[in-house]
């Protein structure tokens, strides 16, 4: 086949559309849909971590039974959310994801702008305020009803610290390593695994902690732990951010 014949034989056949790996932010999405992919996805996560807890509460008083419960339902619930809305905003459904990307990309890198981050940090805190509500009202609780949970021992501070310095270790390290495709499974299943391995139960998100604050059930958090949670969250992500820095340095150009 000669060059002219290459040429309209690709004109005719369109070439496929590259799709963003799960967890990198796609420029050509509207941010109007970023944004509410970010809202629906975290509204859905906060559903799944209070709804899952409240239904395992009501069928067992067997306290580790419950956490199993908790932990499964939110390693699936969180992996499809990743598969589905990733390619679309790429999956933040936490503050310090999207503050993190921001960082990492202020100098002309990849990642959110602070304009784009300035619009996905509210939708994800709407969003997890809107997903406690939806838990509450589908179990037929009060739809505002404080959390009385207290977490504000120095154990579980420590315990948050850890759980966000692993997850944006996890997710700029296979940013770094150009593994991002398997961030629904990497992101889910390390959420699962630090509901045990932390003594916080790895919330490791400040939007989702602040909607469990509206659900006094199993999966909630007193009010007046929100800001040692939060504050805690911000810690660990600047020491996930500087393992990232330390671990996957460039590669050095050979002598």
């Amino acid at each position: 086949m000669t060059a002219t014949h290459e040429s309209a034989a690709e004109s005719v056949i369109p070439a496929a559309e590259p799709q963003p790996a799960p967890g990198a932010t796609p420029p050509r999405r509207p941010l109007a849909a970023r944004a509410a992919a970010e809202l629906v996805g975290t509204a859905a996560l906060v559903a799944v971590v209070i709804g899952s807890g409240i239904q395992a509460t009501e069928l067992t008083r067997d306290v580790g039974v419950q956490l199993l419960a908790n932990s499964l339902a939110t390693v699936f619930g969180l992996g499809v959310l990743i598969l589905l809305l990733g390619p679309v905003s790429g999956a933040h459904f936490n503050p310090v994801v999207t503050l993190a990307e921001w960082w990492t990309g202020r100098r002309g890198g990849p990642g959110v702008t602070i304009r784009e981050a300035a619009v996905y940090v509210p939708a994800q805190i709407v969003g997890a305020i809107a997903g406690a509500l939806l838990a509450d009202a589908m179990f037929g609780k009060p739809l505002v009803g404080w959390s009385t949970h207290d977490r504000s021992a120095g154990h579980l501070l420590l315990g948050e610290v850890v759980a966000t310095a692993g997850l944006i270790l996890l997710i700029f390290g296979l940013a770094r390593t150009d593994q991002l495709r398997f961030a629904p499974v990497a992101v889910a299943s390390y959420i699962g695994a630090a509901y045990w391995f932390t003594s916080s139960t790895s919330f490791a998100n400040p939007a989702v902690t602040i909607g469990r604050t509206f659900s006094d059930t199993f999966a909630g958090i007193a009010p007046g732990s929100l800001v040692g949670f939060i504050g805690m969250q911000l810690i660990g992500a600047i020491v996930g951010l500087a393992l990232v820095a330390l671990i996957f340095m460039p590669e050095r150009p050979a002598e």
